[in-house]
Protein backbone atom coordinates (compact mmCIF):
# COMPACT_ATOMS: atom_id res chain seq x y z
CA UNK A 1 0.00 0.00 0.00
CA UNK A 2 1.40 3.31 -0.44
CA UNK A 3 0.95 7.14 0.00
CA UNK A 4 -1.77 7.51 -2.20
CA UNK A 5 -4.21 4.18 -1.21
CA UNK A 6 -3.67 4.67 2.59
CA UNK A 7 -6.57 5.91 4.45
CA UNK A 8 -7.52 9.64 5.03
CA UNK A 9 -7.01 9.64 8.32
CA UNK A 10 -2.87 8.21 7.66
CA UNK A 11 -2.70 10.04 4.72
CA UNK A 12 -3.50 13.43 7.00
CA UNK A 13 -1.38 12.21 9.66
CA UNK A 14 1.72 11.42 7.31
CA UNK A 15 1.59 15.03 5.78
CA UNK A 16 1.21 17.15 8.97
CA UNK A 17 3.69 15.04 10.75
CA UNK A 18 6.38 15.05 8.88
CA UNK A 19 6.87 19.30 9.36
CA UNK A 20 9.08 18.26 13.05
CA UNK A 21 7.73 14.73 13.30
CA UNK A 22 5.24 15.69 16.19
CA UNK A 23 4.09 12.37 18.25
CA UNK A 24 7.58 9.91 16.80
CA UNK A 25 10.94 9.18 16.80
CA UNK A 26 12.99 12.33 15.31
CA UNK A 27 15.42 10.98 12.50
CA UNK A 28 18.80 11.90 12.26
CA UNK A 29 17.66 12.70 8.82
CA UNK A 30 16.12 15.86 10.18
CA UNK A 31 18.53 16.46 13.25
CA UNK A 32 20.36 18.71 11.42
CA UNK A 33 21.31 21.60 13.96
CA UNK A 34 24.37 21.34 15.81
CA UNK A 35 24.06 21.35 19.88
CA UNK A 36 24.46 24.67 20.97
CA UNK A 37 21.81 25.73 17.98
CA UNK A 38 19.43 23.14 20.03
CA UNK A 39 20.50 24.35 23.37
CA UNK A 40 19.93 27.82 22.27
CA UNK A 41 16.66 27.11 21.41
CA UNK A 42 15.65 25.33 24.25
CA UNK A 43 16.39 27.76 26.56
CA UNK A 44 14.73 30.46 24.51
CA UNK A 45 11.67 29.01 25.70
CA UNK A 46 12.42 29.78 29.36
CA UNK A 47 12.19 33.44 28.59
CA UNK A 48 8.46 33.32 30.23
CA UNK A 49 7.84 36.09 33.55
CA UNK A 50 5.99 33.69 35.59
CA UNK A 51 9.12 33.55 37.34
CA UNK A 52 9.23 36.61 38.84
CA UNK A 53 5.72 36.65 39.74
CA UNK A 54 6.34 33.22 41.16
CA UNK A 55 9.65 34.72 43.46
CA UNK A 56 7.71 37.82 43.75
CA UNK A 57 4.90 36.30 45.58
CA UNK A 58 6.97 33.46 47.71
CA UNK A 59 9.34 36.69 48.85
CA UNK A 60 6.60 38.94 49.85
CA UNK A 61 4.66 36.47 51.86
CA UNK A 62 7.67 34.54 53.68
CA UNK A 63 10.51 37.41 53.20
CA UNK A 64 13.72 37.07 51.31
CA UNK A 65 15.91 34.53 53.41
CA UNK A 66 12.59 31.90 53.45
CA UNK A 67 12.21 32.69 49.34
CA UNK A 68 15.96 32.08 48.67
CA UNK A 69 15.74 28.56 50.73
CA UNK A 70 12.73 28.03 48.80
CA UNK A 71 13.95 28.35 45.18
CA UNK A 72 17.35 27.00 46.23
CA UNK A 73 15.45 23.36 47.45
CA UNK A 74 13.23 23.07 44.42
CA UNK A 75 16.04 23.68 42.16
CA UNK A 76 18.04 21.08 43.20
CA UNK A 77 15.00 18.85 43.47
CA UNK A 78 13.99 20.02 39.44
CA UNK A 79 17.44 19.95 38.38
CA UNK A 80 18.30 15.74 39.84
CA UNK A 81 14.70 14.66 38.74
CA UNK A 82 15.28 16.78 34.82
CA UNK A 83 18.63 15.21 34.15
CA UNK A 84 17.58 11.45 33.32
CA UNK A 85 14.96 12.40 31.45
CA UNK A 86 16.96 15.00 29.15
CA UNK A 87 19.41 12.59 28.43
CA UNK A 88 16.98 10.06 27.44
CA UNK A 89 15.11 12.64 25.50
CA UNK A 90 18.53 14.12 23.57
CA UNK A 91 20.10 10.64 23.51
CA UNK A 92 17.13 8.37 21.70
CA UNK A 93 14.78 11.46 20.43
CA UNK A 94 12.13 11.07 22.06
CA UNK A 95 9.56 13.23 23.69
CA UNK A 96 8.44 12.70 27.07
CA UNK A 97 5.10 11.42 26.54
CA UNK A 98 6.93 8.78 24.69
CA UNK A 99 9.94 8.29 27.46
CA UNK A 100 6.97 7.69 29.97
CA UNK A 101 5.57 4.86 28.03
CA UNK A 102 8.31 3.06 28.27
CA UNK A 103 9.36 4.08 31.72
CA UNK A 104 6.62 2.31 34.29
CA UNK A 105 3.58 3.29 32.58
CA UNK A 106 2.39 1.33 29.46
CA UNK A 107 1.06 2.47 26.35
CA UNK A 108 -2.16 3.80 27.18
CA UNK A 109 -1.32 4.60 30.76
CA UNK A 110 1.12 7.34 30.18
CA UNK A 111 -1.82 9.26 28.83
CA UNK A 112 -3.44 10.28 32.22
CA UNK A 113 0.41 11.58 31.86
CA UNK A 114 0.39 13.52 28.81
CA UNK A 115 -3.25 15.16 30.39
CA UNK A 116 -1.13 16.57 33.64
CA UNK A 117 1.31 17.62 31.42
CA UNK A 118 -1.59 19.45 28.84
CA UNK A 119 -2.32 20.98 31.88
CA UNK A 120 1.08 22.55 32.66
CA UNK A 121 0.96 23.78 29.35
CA UNK A 122 -2.23 25.93 29.43
CA UNK A 123 -1.99 27.13 32.94
CA UNK A 124 1.26 28.72 32.58
CA UNK A 125 0.46 30.16 29.18
CA UNK A 126 -2.58 31.83 31.04
CA UNK A 127 -0.28 32.87 33.26
CA UNK A 128 1.81 34.39 30.82
CA UNK A 129 -1.00 35.53 28.90
CA UNK A 130 -2.02 37.49 31.92
CA UNK A 131 1.68 39.31 32.35
CA UNK A 132 0.81 40.35 29.13
CA UNK A 133 -1.94 41.77 29.47
CA UNK A 134 -1.23 43.60 32.86
CA UNK A 135 1.37 44.99 30.91
CA UNK A 136 -1.17 46.15 27.63
CA UNK A 137 -3.26 47.76 30.37
CA UNK A 138 -0.30 49.46 31.83
CA UNK A 139 1.04 50.53 28.62
CA UNK A 140 -2.23 51.73 25.99
CA UNK A 141 -4.55 51.26 28.66
CA UNK A 142 -6.59 48.12 26.75
CA UNK A 143 -9.48 46.61 29.38
CA UNK A 144 -7.78 43.35 30.96
CA UNK A 145 -10.68 40.57 28.90
CA UNK A 146 -9.43 42.58 25.65
CA UNK A 147 -5.77 42.24 26.80
CA UNK A 148 -6.75 38.00 27.44
CA UNK A 149 -7.75 37.69 23.85
CA UNK A 150 -4.83 39.80 22.24
CA UNK A 151 -2.40 37.69 24.31
CA UNK A 152 -3.86 34.49 23.16
CA UNK A 153 -4.84 34.87 19.34
CA UNK A 154 -1.34 36.56 19.20
CA UNK A 155 0.19 33.22 19.22
CA UNK A 156 -1.99 31.07 16.80
CA UNK A 157 -0.18 32.25 13.59
CA UNK A 158 3.63 31.70 15.41
CA UNK A 159 2.55 27.91 16.42
CA UNK A 160 0.71 26.43 13.21
CA UNK A 161 4.03 25.87 12.13
CA UNK A 162 6.44 23.51 14.34
CA UNK A 163 10.04 23.52 15.48
CA UNK A 164 11.85 25.06 12.08
CA UNK A 165 10.18 28.28 12.55
CA UNK A 166 10.02 28.10 16.50
CA UNK A 167 13.96 27.39 16.76
CA UNK A 168 14.40 30.57 14.17
CA UNK A 169 11.93 32.65 16.72
CA UNK A 170 14.33 31.50 19.85
CA UNK A 171 17.27 32.14 18.20
CA UNK A 172 16.82 35.47 17.00
CA UNK A 173 15.52 36.98 19.73
CA UNK A 174 17.63 35.87 23.04
CA UNK A 175 19.97 38.72 22.13
CA UNK A 176 17.88 41.55 22.61
CA UNK A 177 15.44 39.33 25.90
CA UNK A 178 19.24 39.01 27.18
CA UNK A 179 19.53 42.86 27.16
CA UNK A 180 16.20 44.02 28.41
CA UNK A 181 16.75 41.71 31.23
CA UNK A 182 20.16 41.79 32.46
CA UNK A 183 21.33 45.23 31.57
CA UNK A 184 18.87 47.71 34.25
CA UNK A 185 19.52 45.05 37.11
CA UNK A 186 23.06 45.71 36.95
CA UNK A 187 22.31 49.72 36.63
CA UNK A 188 20.38 49.65 39.75
CA UNK A 189 22.62 47.70 41.73
CA UNK A 190 25.84 49.22 40.87
CA UNK A 191 23.72 53.04 41.02
CA UNK A 192 21.88 51.83 44.57
CA UNK A 193 23.83 49.50 46.71
CA UNK A 194 21.70 49.64 49.62
CA UNK A 195 19.12 47.87 47.65
CA UNK A 196 21.03 44.66 47.90
CA UNK A 197 20.39 45.21 51.58
CA UNK A 198 16.93 46.36 52.03
CA UNK A 199 15.99 43.32 49.54
CA UNK A 200 17.91 40.80 51.92
CA UNK A 201 16.97 41.99 55.01
CA UNK A 202 12.53 41.48 54.27
CA UNK A 203 11.00 39.86 56.13
CA UNK A 204 7.94 39.84 54.49
CA UNK A 205 4.37 40.06 56.07
CA UNK A 206 4.57 37.55 58.64
CA UNK A 207 8.04 38.57 59.58
CA UNK A 208 8.72 34.80 61.83
CA UNK A 209 12.72 34.88 60.32
CA UNK A 210 13.81 31.79 59.13
CA UNK A 211 10.92 28.80 58.97
CA UNK A 212 10.85 25.24 57.45
CA UNK A 213 7.31 25.94 56.92
CA UNK A 214 7.46 28.90 54.99
CA UNK A 215 10.55 26.95 52.72
CA UNK A 216 8.84 24.17 51.81
CA UNK A 217 5.42 26.25 51.29
CA UNK A 218 7.60 28.30 48.65
CA UNK A 219 8.99 25.12 46.96
CA UNK A 220 5.79 23.77 46.49
CA UNK A 221 5.06 26.50 44.08
CA UNK A 222 8.33 26.37 42.22
CA UNK A 223 8.12 22.55 42.24
CA UNK A 224 5.43 23.23 39.70
CA UNK A 225 7.74 24.26 37.42
CA UNK A 226 8.95 20.56 37.10
CA UNK A 227 6.80 20.14 34.44
CA UNK A 228 8.79 22.72 32.52
CA UNK A 229 11.60 19.83 31.56
CA UNK A 230 8.64 18.16 29.32
CA UNK A 231 8.83 21.25 26.81
CA UNK A 232 12.62 21.42 27.42
CA UNK A 233 12.81 17.94 26.16
CA UNK A 234 10.52 18.92 23.06
CA UNK A 235 13.29 20.84 21.75
CA UNK A 236 16.45 18.41 23.26
CA UNK A 237 14.71 15.70 20.44
CA UNK A 238 16.19 17.17 18.29
CA UNK A 239 19.76 17.22 19.11
CA UNK A 240 22.30 15.29 16.28
CA UNK A 241 23.74 12.02 17.21
CA UNK A 242 26.34 11.74 20.10
CA UNK A 243 30.04 11.51 18.56
CA UNK A 244 33.27 11.44 19.72
CA UNK A 245 33.82 14.59 18.24
CA UNK A 246 30.71 16.83 19.36
CA UNK A 247 30.90 14.91 22.73
CA UNK A 248 31.57 17.76 24.96
CA UNK A 249 29.45 20.06 23.12
CA UNK A 250 26.85 17.25 23.08
CA UNK A 251 27.05 17.12 26.92
CA UNK A 252 27.35 21.08 27.78
CA UNK A 253 24.03 21.56 25.76
CA UNK A 254 21.75 18.89 27.48
CA UNK A 255 22.35 19.82 30.86
CA UNK A 256 22.48 23.27 30.50
CA UNK A 257 19.24 23.38 28.79
CA UNK A 258 17.68 20.10 30.01
CA UNK A 259 18.13 20.27 33.80
CA UNK A 260 19.98 23.63 33.66
CA UNK A 261 16.97 25.55 32.64
CA UNK A 262 16.01 25.40 36.26
CA UNK A 263 19.52 27.41 37.27
CA UNK A 264 18.30 30.39 34.91
CA UNK A 265 14.64 30.22 36.29
CA UNK A 266 15.95 29.95 39.74
CA UNK A 267 18.00 33.40 39.04
CA UNK A 268 14.93 34.71 37.67
CA UNK A 269 12.36 34.13 40.92
CA UNK A 270 15.69 35.73 43.01
CA UNK A 271 15.35 38.77 41.02
CA UNK A 272 11.83 38.77 41.07
CA UNK A 273 12.08 38.62 45.09
CA UNK A 274 15.07 41.66 44.52
CA UNK A 275 12.08 43.81 42.22
CA UNK A 276 9.08 43.46 44.14
CA UNK A 277 11.26 44.46 47.11
CA UNK A 278 12.28 47.36 45.32
CA UNK A 279 8.84 49.15 44.19
CA UNK A 280 7.15 47.53 46.93
CA UNK A 281 6.64 50.85 48.91
CA UNK A 282 6.12 52.84 45.56
CA UNK A 283 3.41 50.43 44.37
CA UNK A 284 1.83 48.31 46.47
CA UNK A 285 2.14 44.77 47.24
CA UNK A 286 -0.86 43.67 45.07
CA UNK A 287 1.39 45.47 42.14
CA UNK A 288 4.65 44.57 43.11
CA UNK A 289 3.99 40.78 41.80
CA UNK A 290 3.35 42.26 38.69
CA UNK A 291 6.48 42.22 36.08
CA UNK A 292 5.43 45.43 34.45
CA UNK A 293 5.60 47.31 37.39
CA UNK A 294 8.64 45.78 38.81
CA UNK A 295 10.44 46.55 35.53
CA UNK A 296 9.09 50.01 34.79
CA UNK A 297 10.08 50.65 38.75
CA UNK A 298 14.06 49.49 37.72
CA UNK A 299 13.74 50.94 34.19
CA UNK A 300 12.62 54.47 35.37
CA UNK A 301 16.20 54.39 37.41
CA UNK A 302 17.99 54.66 34.38
CA UNK A 303 16.53 55.86 31.23
CA UNK A 304 14.35 58.75 30.18
CA UNK A 305 10.34 58.60 30.75
CA UNK A 306 9.38 58.48 28.05
CA UNK A 307 11.37 55.47 27.39
CA UNK A 308 10.42 53.50 30.10
CA UNK A 309 6.83 52.17 29.49
CA UNK A 310 7.87 51.28 25.88
CA UNK A 311 10.77 49.64 26.51
CA UNK A 312 9.15 47.70 29.61
CA UNK A 313 6.37 46.78 27.14
CA UNK A 314 8.50 44.97 24.53
CA UNK A 315 10.40 43.06 27.11
CA UNK A 316 7.03 41.82 28.49
CA UNK A 317 5.21 41.37 25.29
CA UNK A 318 8.70 39.09 23.84
CA UNK A 319 9.21 36.93 27.35
CA UNK A 320 5.09 36.06 26.82
CA UNK A 321 5.84 35.33 22.89
CA UNK A 322 8.82 33.44 23.19
CA UNK A 323 7.39 31.00 26.22
CA UNK A 324 3.68 30.42 24.92
CA UNK A 325 4.40 29.60 21.65
CA UNK A 326 6.21 26.24 23.25
CA UNK A 327 3.24 26.34 25.93
CA UNK A 328 1.00 26.27 22.13
CA UNK A 329 3.08 23.39 20.68
CA UNK A 330 4.06 21.20 23.67
CA UNK A 331 0.49 21.32 24.45
CA UNK A 332 -1.18 20.69 21.52
CA UNK A 333 1.65 17.71 21.63
CA UNK A 334 0.48 16.35 24.25
CA UNK A 335 -3.67 16.53 23.62
CA UNK A 336 -3.12 15.44 20.19
CA UNK A 337 -0.76 12.56 21.42
CA UNK A 338 -3.34 11.47 24.06
CA UNK A 339 -6.59 11.62 21.60
CA UNK A 340 -4.67 9.68 19.14
CA UNK A 341 -3.90 6.73 20.94
CA UNK A 342 -7.43 6.40 22.84
CA UNK A 343 -9.58 6.79 19.69
CA UNK A 344 -7.29 5.76 16.75
CA UNK A 345 -7.97 8.80 14.78
CA UNK A 346 -5.53 11.91 14.12
CA UNK A 347 -7.44 15.09 14.27
CA UNK A 348 -4.39 17.09 13.20
CA UNK A 349 -2.51 19.20 15.66
CA UNK A 350 -4.03 22.66 15.15
CA UNK A 351 -7.07 21.32 16.56
CA UNK A 352 -5.83 21.12 19.68
CA UNK A 353 -3.26 24.02 19.45
CA UNK A 354 -6.86 25.57 19.39
CA UNK A 355 -8.29 23.93 22.42
CA UNK A 356 -5.58 24.42 24.23
CA UNK A 357 -5.91 28.14 24.40
CA UNK A 358 -9.40 28.52 24.42
CA UNK A 359 -8.66 26.22 28.27
CA UNK A 360 -6.41 29.07 29.14
CA UNK A 361 -8.30 31.61 27.45
CA UNK A 362 -10.82 30.67 30.25
CA UNK A 363 -7.95 30.64 33.11
CA UNK A 364 -7.62 34.40 31.98
CA UNK A 365 -10.89 35.75 31.78
CA UNK A 366 -11.44 34.25 35.21
CA UNK A 367 -9.05 36.16 36.95
CA UNK A 368 -6.64 33.03 37.49
CA UNK A 369 -3.01 35.50 38.35
CA UNK A 370 -5.08 36.38 41.35
CA UNK A 371 -4.56 33.09 43.13
CA UNK A 372 -1.76 32.04 41.11
CA UNK A 373 0.15 30.37 44.27
CA UNK A 374 -2.66 28.28 45.30
CA UNK A 375 -3.11 27.35 41.60
CA UNK A 376 0.62 26.42 41.34
CA UNK A 377 0.69 24.87 44.91
CA UNK A 378 -1.76 22.27 44.09
CA UNK A 379 -0.65 21.86 40.57
CA UNK A 380 2.74 21.05 41.74
CA UNK A 381 2.10 17.93 43.55
CA UNK A 382 0.96 15.84 40.24
CA UNK A 383 3.62 17.17 38.25
CA UNK A 384 6.19 15.67 41.21
CA UNK A 385 4.34 12.75 41.25
CA UNK A 386 4.75 12.19 37.41
CA UNK A 387 8.24 13.62 36.38
CA UNK A 388 9.90 12.08 39.94
CA UNK A 389 8.17 8.57 39.25
CA UNK A 390 9.36 8.82 35.22
CA UNK A 391 13.21 9.68 36.92
CA UNK A 392 13.16 6.89 39.87
CA UNK A 393 12.61 4.53 36.48
CA UNK A 394 15.29 5.82 34.63
CA UNK A 395 17.64 5.52 37.64
CA UNK A 396 16.61 3.25 39.61
CA UNK A 397 14.13 0.70 37.68
CA UNK A 398 16.97 0.56 34.43
CA UNK A 399 20.35 1.42 35.87
CA UNK A 400 20.14 -0.08 39.65
CA UNK A 401 17.93 -2.79 39.90
CA UNK A 402 17.77 -3.34 36.18
CA UNK A 403 14.33 -4.47 35.80
CA UNK A 404 13.22 -2.17 33.67
CA UNK A 405 14.70 -2.25 30.49
CA UNK A 406 17.46 0.38 29.50
CA UNK A 407 16.45 1.04 25.67
CA UNK A 408 13.21 3.06 26.07
CA UNK A 409 10.31 1.79 24.11
CA UNK A 410 7.17 3.53 22.82
CA UNK A 411 5.64 1.73 20.39
CA UNK A 412 2.43 -0.43 19.86
CA UNK A 413 2.02 -3.66 20.70
CA UNK A 414 5.64 -3.52 22.40
CA UNK A 415 4.24 -2.33 25.49
CA UNK A 416 1.79 -3.29 27.58
CA UNK A 417 -1.36 -1.30 27.99
CA UNK A 418 -0.56 -0.52 31.12
CA UNK A 419 1.98 -0.85 33.54
CA UNK A 420 1.52 -0.75 37.31
CA UNK A 421 4.84 0.53 37.89
CA UNK A 422 4.68 3.70 37.08
CA UNK A 423 1.13 4.29 37.62
CA UNK A 424 0.21 2.74 40.92
CA UNK A 425 3.18 4.94 42.01
CA UNK A 426 2.15 8.15 40.21
CA UNK A 427 -1.31 7.93 41.63
CA UNK A 428 -0.33 7.13 45.21
CA UNK A 429 2.28 9.79 45.04
CA UNK A 430 0.06 12.83 43.76
CA UNK A 431 -2.88 11.33 45.84
CA UNK A 432 -1.61 11.58 49.20
CA UNK A 433 0.55 14.71 48.48
CA UNK A 434 -3.25 15.97 47.34
CA UNK A 435 -4.63 14.97 50.65
CA UNK A 436 -1.37 16.19 52.95
CA UNK A 437 -1.81 19.79 50.76
CA UNK A 438 -5.12 20.53 51.82
CA UNK A 439 -5.04 19.52 55.02
CA UNK A 440 -6.45 15.83 55.64
CA UNK A 441 -3.39 14.78 58.20
CA UNK A 442 -3.58 18.02 60.15
CA UNK A 443 -2.12 21.51 59.96
CA UNK A 444 1.42 20.70 61.25
CA UNK A 445 2.38 18.15 58.23
CA UNK A 446 -0.02 20.42 55.34
CA UNK A 447 3.27 22.56 54.02
CA UNK A 448 5.55 19.55 53.27
CA UNK A 449 3.28 17.74 50.73
CA UNK A 450 5.92 18.94 48.24
CA UNK A 451 7.73 15.77 50.14
CA UNK A 452 5.29 13.94 50.29
CA UNK A 453 5.15 13.49 46.36
CA UNK A 454 8.82 13.05 46.05
CA UNK A 455 9.10 10.32 48.95
CA UNK A 456 6.11 8.18 47.91
CA UNK A 457 7.37 8.60 43.96
CA UNK A 458 10.71 7.52 44.89
CA UNK A 459 10.03 4.61 47.32
CA UNK A 460 7.09 3.10 45.19
CA UNK A 461 8.18 3.11 41.97
CA UNK A 462 11.23 0.46 42.53
CA UNK A 463 8.87 -1.41 45.43
CA UNK A 464 6.59 -2.21 42.81
CA UNK A 465 8.81 -2.94 39.91
CA UNK A 466 10.40 -5.56 42.36
CA UNK A 467 6.62 -6.90 43.15
CA UNK A 468 5.89 -7.75 39.45
CA UNK A 469 9.41 -8.32 38.78
CA UNK A 470 9.29 -5.81 35.81
CA UNK A 471 6.69 -8.33 33.99
CA UNK A 472 4.74 -5.51 32.50
CA UNK A 473 7.23 -3.51 30.91
CA UNK A 474 7.69 -5.44 27.71
CA UNK A 475 4.63 -7.58 25.68
CA UNK A 476 7.05 -8.16 23.17
CA UNK A 477 11.16 -8.09 23.05
CA UNK A 478 11.26 -8.93 19.55
CA UNK A 479 9.74 -5.93 17.07
CA UNK A 480 10.33 -8.26 14.20
CA UNK A 481 12.92 -6.63 12.41
CA UNK A 482 16.31 -8.02 12.33
CA UNK A 483 18.22 -5.02 12.45
CA UNK A 484 19.43 -3.53 16.22
CA UNK A 485 17.66 -0.39 17.06
CA UNK A 486 21.11 1.11 18.14
CA UNK A 487 24.33 1.53 16.02
CA UNK A 488 27.66 1.39 17.41
CA UNK A 489 27.92 3.89 18.90
CA UNK A 490 25.14 3.60 20.58
CA UNK A 491 22.74 6.40 18.89
CA UNK A 492 19.29 5.87 16.97
CA UNK A 493 20.00 3.90 13.93
CA UNK A 494 19.96 5.81 10.66
CA UNK A 495 18.39 2.75 8.42
CA UNK A 496 15.27 3.46 6.99
CA UNK A 497 12.69 1.22 6.03
CA UNK A 498 9.03 1.83 3.85
CA UNK A 499 5.60 1.81 5.74
CA UNK A 500 3.35 -0.76 4.37
CA UNK A 501 0.35 1.61 5.33
CA UNK A 502 1.28 5.62 4.41
CA UNK A 503 4.38 4.65 1.91
CA UNK A 504 6.98 6.94 3.75
CA UNK A 505 10.79 6.23 4.80
CA UNK A 506 10.93 6.28 8.50
CA UNK A 507 14.31 5.23 10.16
CA UNK A 508 14.80 2.36 12.32
CA UNK A 509 13.49 2.95 15.74
CA UNK A 510 10.11 4.39 14.34
CA UNK A 511 9.16 0.93 12.58
CA UNK A 512 8.28 -2.58 13.76
CA UNK A 513 7.12 -5.32 11.43
CA UNK A 514 4.15 -5.32 10.41
CA UNK A 515 1.97 -8.42 11.03
CA UNK A 516 0.29 -7.88 7.87
CA UNK A 517 3.69 -8.06 6.61
CA UNK A 518 6.25 -5.92 5.68
CA UNK A 519 7.54 -2.87 8.05
CA UNK A 520 4.35 0.16 9.62
CA UNK A 521 5.59 2.98 11.15
CA UNK A 522 4.61 4.15 14.72
CA UNK A 523 2.17 6.45 14.07
CA UNK A 524 0.45 4.58 11.59
CA UNK A 525 0.16 1.67 13.89
CA UNK A 526 -1.31 3.70 16.74
CA UNK A 527 -4.05 5.30 13.92
CA UNK A 528 -4.57 1.02 12.82
CA UNK A 529 -8.45 0.75 14.36
CA UNK A 530 -8.55 -2.29 13.50
CA UNK A 531 -5.58 -3.88 15.02
CA UNK A 532 -4.43 -5.85 12.10
CA UNK A 533 -1.11 -4.59 11.73
CA UNK A 534 -0.43 -4.87 15.89
CA UNK A 535 1.91 -7.87 16.54
CA UNK A 536 0.58 -10.62 18.55
CA UNK A 537 2.49 -10.77 22.07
Amino acid sequence: MDATTAPPVQRQATKETLEDYTLRFAPRTYRRWTPAVVGASALGGIAYMADFSIGAGIGLTHGTGNALLAIGVAAVVIFVTGFPLAYYGARYNIDLDLITRGSGFGYYGSVITSVIFASFTFIFFATEGSIMAQGLRYALGLPLWLGYLVSTLVIIPLVIYGMKALAKLQSWTNPLWLLLMVAPLVFLIVQDPDSVSRWLSHEGTGGSGLSTAAVMLGAGVCLSLMGQIGEQIDYLRFMPPRTAENRRAWWTSVVLAGPGWVLFGAVKQAIGVFMAVYVLDAVGAAAAVEPIEQFTGVFKQMMPPWLVVPLALVLVVLSQVKINVTNAYSGSLAWTNSFTRVTKRYPGRLVFVLVNLAIALVLMEANMFSFLNNVLSFYSNCAMAWVVTVATDIGVNKYLLKLSPKQPEFRRGMLYAVNPVGVVSFVASSALSIAVYFGLFGDAIQPYSPLVAVVIAVVLTPLVAILTRGRYYLRRTDDGITEPLLDADGNPSGTRYDCVVCGEPYERPDMTASAAGGTICSLCLSTDRTGAHVLPA
